[in-house]
C-alpha cells in the first residue's frame, strides 16, 4: 500500500500508513486478506522512488518486528564480535532474526516483505507451525506481493531455518509468481531430518516451540516493543493461558505420540518433485536439523536451474556475511531481475572444504555426489578397535548402551586424505533388550592423539558428523536406498530377540574434512548423544550443554526408557558380520 506522507512510526503502525526513514518507504503491518477472511500482518520495506521492484519474502512464526540484537542477544553479539561484516551497509534497526537485512536489499533495489504468520506476532488465528494451512497463506500472500503496483511480478524466497523449511513446502503449491527460492539451512522431511533421527525423537522441537513460537503468539500479551514503531511485536488483546492454548497445535505432545511416519508428517514435509522454481539450496556441514534436507533437497526438486553451496560456522552467521549476502544477491539479481550478475558462471555445486584448522578451501563442482568418489568401506574390527581396509576374522565387543560405547580408529594417514560427501554404516548388532539406539560418529585425531572439532551451527566445539538409528527402525526402503544413503520406511516397528543379531544399515549425514598425513580418523558407536570428555564448563542453549554434540539431543524418557535403551548391546565384526563404515573418499589432486 501507499501512504500520503511521512508520519511518526507508531502512527503508521496503527494506521497503515508509510513512513520514509533510512533511505527506505516503510508500511508498517499491511493487512493481508487470506481466503477464509483471516487476516495477516506484513511489514513491506520498499525503495522510495516509485517503480516497480522484485520482491524477497518471508512468513513465519517468530515476530516480524522483533530486533535480532533483543530476541537473541547471544547470538547477535557472538555474530557482531566475530563477524563484523554483517555491519555493514546497515544500520542494524531493522535485523530481524533468520530473514535479510533490508537496508541491505532496497537500495539494490529490492522490495522485502516480512509477514507474521497465522497466529504469531500481529496476525491473528489458529498457530499451527509448518502445516498445510500455513503454506496455503503463503501462497496467497506471494500472490498478493507479486500482484502490488509496486511489485515487477517476480517474488524470491530468502530466509534461514523456519524461512528455509516452508520455502519447500510452498514452493511445491506453484504460486504463479514465485520466481526463485534460496532456502538457506532447512530441512524438507518433518520425520527424518527434524522431529525422529534414524526413529529416535529429538528433544529440540519441544524445547523450541515454548521459547521461540509461544512466546510470540498472537495475544499473549508479551510487552517487547519494536523499537522502530513503539508498539508491541504481539498484537492482540491479551488471552489467558488456557484461551492461548485452545488457539496453538500442541506440536510437543503431536512429535511425541508419533514415533512412526505417518500423513501427519508427510503434510509437513515437501513433494520434492513438485519444486520447479531455480533453486539455490544453500548447506552446512554442520547441522544436525537441516544439513540433510539442503542435500537432498537439491536432488529431490525437478527445478532445471538448481545450485548447491555448502558452508561451515554457526548457524546464524554466513546468511549475514558479506559472502552470503553477496551470493545471495548474485542468485536473485539473476532471476528476479535479469541482471548479469556472473551467476551463469556459477557451478552447480560449491563447496567449503573443512581444514583441519578451521580454515575452508573453496572449490566448485559439477555434481553431488562427486562422480570422482571413491567409495570406501573400512571394517571395524573387535579384536583390535582398528578401521581396516579387510573385514578380518569374526570377533564382537559388547558396550553398556548408555556408556562411552565403542571407537574404532585408523593407523595415521601416510597421505593426505579427503573425505567429502554423505556416508554410511552397516553394523551387525545384537541387544540385551528388545531394542536398541545405535548414534554413530565419524572422528579425526591429530597426531598426538586430540580429537579435531570445528565450529558447528550450535556448537563452539562440534564433531565431524554422525548418524543414528533405532534397531527396531531398520527395514529398507529398497527403491529409495543407495549404497551411501540408507532410507528407512519407518512404517513399523520389528522389535528384537534380545541377544539375536541383526544387520543394521545407518545413515551417515553428508560431511567434508581435508586430513593431513599424519592424522587418524575414526568412528565411534554409541547407544546415547556422543560427548566430548571432562567437566566443562560447557557453554548453553535452552539449558542444554553443549559437548560437541550441539543442542540436538536424543534423550526423552518417554521415547527412550531406560529399561529397553539402557541395556547392553554387542556389536560383531568380520567373518560373516563384516560392520563397515563406507566413506566418500576424493582422490587428492596433485
Amino acid at each position: 500500500m501507499r501512504g500520503r506522507g511521512a508520519v511518526s512510526a507508531s502512527e503508521a503502525s496503527e494506521s497503515g500508513e508509510s513512513v520514509v526513514a533510512d533511505g527506505m518507504r516503510i508500511d508498517w503491518d499491511v493487512a493481508i486478506e487470506m481466503d477464509d477472511g483471516i487476516v495477516l500482518r506484513a511489514d513491506v520495506f520498499r525503495p522510495i522512488d516509485e517503480g516497480r521492484y522484485p520482491v524477497i519474502m518471508t512468513l513465519g512464526p517468530y515476530a516480524k518486528g522483533l530486533p535480532f540484537q533483543t530476541g537473541y542477544a547471544g547470538m547477535w553479539k557472538t555474530i557482531e564480535s566475530d563477524y563484523p561484516d554483517v555491519l555493514n551497509g546497515s544500520s542494524n534497526k531493522y535485523q530481524n532474526w533468520e530473514t535479510c537485512d533490508p537496508e541491505k536489499w532496497v537500495p539494490d533495489g529490492y522490495v522485502c516483505v516480512r509477514v507474521d504468520s497465522r497466529g504469531a506476532g500481529r496476525s491473528p488465528g489458529y498457530l499451527d507451525v509448518y502445516s498445510p494451512r500455513e503454506n496455503l497463506d503463503y501462497y496467497h500472500c506471494i500472490e498478493w506481493a507479486g500482484t502490488q503496483n509496486w511489485s515487477n511480478g517476480k517474488v524470491g524466497l530468502l530466509g534461514i531455518s523456519y524461512y528455509a523449511v516452508n520455502q519447500w513446502l510452498v514452493a511445491q503449491l506453484k504460486p504463479p509468481h514465485l520466481a526463485a527460492i534460496c532456502p538457506f539451512e532447512g530441512y524438507q522431511d518433518f520425520y527424518r531430518e527434524c522431529n525422529r533421527h534414524g526413529g529416535i525423537l529429538n528433544t529440540f522441537m519441544p524445547e523450541w516451540f515454548p521459547v521461540q513460537v509461544m512466546s510470540v503468539q498472537h495475544g499473549n500479551g508479551s510487552n517487547v516493543i519494536n523499537p522502530n514503531t513503539g508498539v508491541p511485536v504481539v498484537g492482540g488483546e491479551e488471552l489467558s493461558a488456557a484461551e492461548l492454548a485452545s488457539n496453538r497445535n500442541d506440536l510437543p505432545e503431536e512429535l511425541r505420540s508419533r514415533e512412526l511416519d505417518d500423513q501427519w508428517y508427510r503434510d509437513r514435509s515437501a513433494d520434492l518433485s513438485k519444486i520447479t522454481v531455480p533453486l539455490l539450496s544453500a548447506a552446512s556441514w554442520t547441522h544436525s536439523l537441516h544439513a540433510r534436507g539442503n542435500f537432498e533437497g537439491f536432488l529431490g526438486v525437478a527445478s532445471t536451474e538448481k545450485w548447491l553451496e555448502v558452508h561451515g560456522l554457526e548457524h546464524w552467521t554466513v546468511f549475514y556475511t558479506d559472502y552470503g549476502v553477496a551470493l545471495q544477491k548474485r542468485f536473485f539479481g539473476h532471476f528476479l531481475k535479469g541482471v548479469d550478475t556472473g551467476w551463469q558462471d556459477q557451478p552447480p555445486v560449491s563447496l567449503n572444504l573443512r581444514a583441519v584448522d578451521g580454515s575452508f578451501v573453496q572449490r566448485g563442482e559439477q555434481e553431488w555426489p562427486l562422480a570422482r568418489t571413491e567409495w570406501t568401506k573400512f571394517y571395524l574390527t573387535a579384536a583390535d578397535a582398528k578401521l581396516t581396509r579387510e573385514p578380518g576374522a569374526a570377533s564382537s565387543l559388547e558396550f553398556e548402551a548408555l556408556g562411552d560405547g565403542l571407537t574404532f580408529l585408523s593407523e595415521p594417514l601416510a597421505e593426505p586424505m579427503e573425505i567429502t560427501g554423505p556416508c554410511a554404516a552397516k553394523l551387525f548388532a545384537s541387544s540385551s533388550t528388545a531394542d536398541a539406539d545405535l548414534f554413530v560418529v565419524i572422528r579425526v585425531l591429530d597426531p598426538e592423539g586430540n580429537d579435531v572439532s570445528f565450529i558447528s551451527a550450535q556448537d563452539p566445539r562440534g564433531i565431524i558428523t554422525k548418524g543414528w538409528l533405532r534397531a527396531s527402525h531398520r527395514k529398507l526402503d529398497r527403491t529409495k536406498t543407495l549404497p551411501y544413503r540408507p532410507y528407512h520406511t519407518h512404517d513399523e516397528k520389528l522389535s528384537l530377540i534380545p541377544g539375536e543379531q541383526v544387520e543394521l544399515d545407518v545413515e551417515i549425514w553428508p560431511t567434508s574434512v581435508l586430513i593431513p598425513a599424519g592424522y587418524r580418523f575414526g568412528v565411534s558407536v554409541l547407544g546415547r548423544d556422543f560427548s566430548w570428555s571432562g567437566d566443562g564448563p560447557w557453554p548453553q542453549i535452552y539449558g542444554i550443554d553443549m559437548r560437541g554434540d550441539g543442542i540436538f539431543h536424543h534423550n526423552d524418557r518417554s521415547d527412550r526408557p531406560e529399561a529397553v535403551y539402557g541395556g547392553r548391546t554387542t556389536l560383531y565384526t568380520g567373518g560373516e558380520s563384516p560392520s563397515y563404515l563406507l566413506l566418500p573418499v576424493i582422490p587428492v589432486q596433485a
